[in-house]
């Protein structure tokens, strides 16, 4: 088995749905730019803090806060055509991640 290179770059994202056939990565649409989006945190904590404050339908889906390995990050988003922006617990944005 392959060791995992220590330098790789982990995100946390929002999962919706985890482990069932409708799991996807939580992405949005900025309204400003009509531009769509994966937010991504560098902490657990700054994840739980702004998932708080973000737009979600928890009667009908569930969500987790999930480690990601940037390349599946990238993949993801660009498979469904969004940018990644990195950011803080406020939901500030940090840097755009590609």
């Amino acid at each position: 088995m392959e060791d995992a290179n220590i330098t790789d770059t982990w995100y946390y994202v929002i999962v919706q749905n985890p482990g069932t056939s409708s799991e996807e990565v939580v992405g949005f649409l900025d309204d400003n730019t009509r531009k769509k989006f994966l937010p991504a945190f560098k902490t657990q904590q700054d994840a739980k803090k702004c998932f708080q404050m973000l737009p979600k339908d928890l009667f009908k889906e569930t969500y987790e806060i999930h480690a990601v390995i940037e390349d599946d990050v990238l993949a993801t988003a660009e498979k469904g055509g969004h940018q990644v922006f990195l950011l803080d617990e406020a939901g500030q944005i940090l840097k755009p991640v590609n």
